[in-house]
């Protein structure tokens, strides 16, 4: 990877819209050492922080949004707990749309969110408060797009694959693939049913797909909409002819992630680290914290260090751990003194 691997993910992200997240990422990713680590074959960033207990952090602390995110805020809410034993932690994980209503209606304190918040959602927040929601990238996704283990594809290219779950193909696909033979496959796989899985109009990963690989095109009929991500991979895992898309810490035996191209001609990039992270695998994303922050003020103290510790060598391990991928500490100092 080079020195301008995490630019390369944010122009994925982003397109040619010039926020100020995009703009951060492409500011700092010029550092020595995101250079240095991005040349690294560790995700590990030896620059990490490790997380230091502070006095006055007690009470509850509630997180309600991305399914994407449930199994991430569990691990950090449980090593968040044993640095603060008298915290209680409650999550709730049923789509990215439920976060901002939560902000808003202050039930909650944190809104994971698998994409950025609609800029009506902003509004909502913004007419309640009168300012804007704040958000934290605390990861790395690359998007899976999975077929059942024994599917022997190689690879699809975003044509193929918007042809497959969308009935307006507005990447231009010259057949609908709704059989594996028209994504190249012959023998017995030439006639097998592709039986689509995807997740439900609440997902933010339902949104990102749709805008990502379907240009805002509308999803086939029979896409099996399911409540969560462990869902779509489980749907995959039991169907022969299984297509479903889930972030790639869902992973399972059962499935396989398949390489995919930006444009059909191009080279196949699997859902790795290194092809996130230089701007290689198309559908890299990053997963995002959302907070009520009044401007000039300070996050209250049990929210400030629960991003301290998501921040810190731990949490980010834990990124790790659960199959998504870290940030590197240039981006994280920065994000840290957004807490104050």
């Amino acid at each position: 990877m080079g020195r301008f691997a995490f630019a390369n993910v944010t122009s994925r992200l982003c397109g040619n819209r010039i926020v100020f997240l995009c703009s951060l990422f492409l500011a700092i990713s010029i550092g020595s050492s995101i250079q240095s680590w991005a040349a690294s074959d560790s995700m590990v960033d030896p620059a990490w922080k490790d997380y230091k207990q502070v006095s006055g952090v007690s009470g509850n602390l509630n997180s309600i949004g991305s399914d994407t995110l449930n199994n991430l805020m569990t691990l950090w809410a449980e090593g968040f707990r044993k640095e603060y034993p008298n915290v209680k932690i409650q999550i709730e994980g049923k789509g990215s749309s439920t976060a901002p209503p939560a902000l808003i209606e202050g039930t909650a304190q944190l809104g994971p969110m698998s994409r950025q918040m609609k800029a009506k959602e902003m509004d909502k927040f913004e007419a309640k408060f009168g300012y804007k929601a704040t958000n934290f990238p605390v990861a790395v996704d690359a998007l899976a797009v999975y077929v059942n283990k024994d599917n022997p594809v190689k690879c699809m290219s975003m044509e193929e694959v918007d042809a497959a779950f969308s009935k307006t193909r507005r990447r231009g696909h010259s057949v609908d693939i709704d059989a594996w033979g028209k994504a190249g496959l012959d023998g017995n796989w030439k006639r097998t049913r592709v039986s689509l899985y995807g997740r439900n109009s609440a997902s933010g990963t339902y949104g990102f797909f749709k805008k990502k690989v379907l240009k805002k095109g509308d999803y086939k009929d029979e896409v099996k909409e399911q409540p969560g991500s462990a869902s779509v991979v489980q749907g995959v895992t039991e169907d022969r002819g299984g297509l479903g898309y889930s972030g790639i810490g869902y992973r399972t035996s059962g499935v396989r992630a398949i390489p995919l191209s930006a444009k059909s001609g191009e080279g196949c990039f699997d859902p790795t680290f290194a092809n996130a992270s230089a701007g290689k695998y198309p559908l890299a994303r990053f997963l995002y914290l959302y907070v009520n922050k009044a401007p000039g003020k300070p996050l209250p103290p049990l929210v400030a260090q629960f991003l301290t510790y998501v921040y810190s060598k731990a949490g980010q391990k834990i990124v790790i751990k659960d199959g998504y991928f870290p940030l590197p500490q240039t981006i994280i100092t920065k994000k840290l003194g957004d807490t104050q």
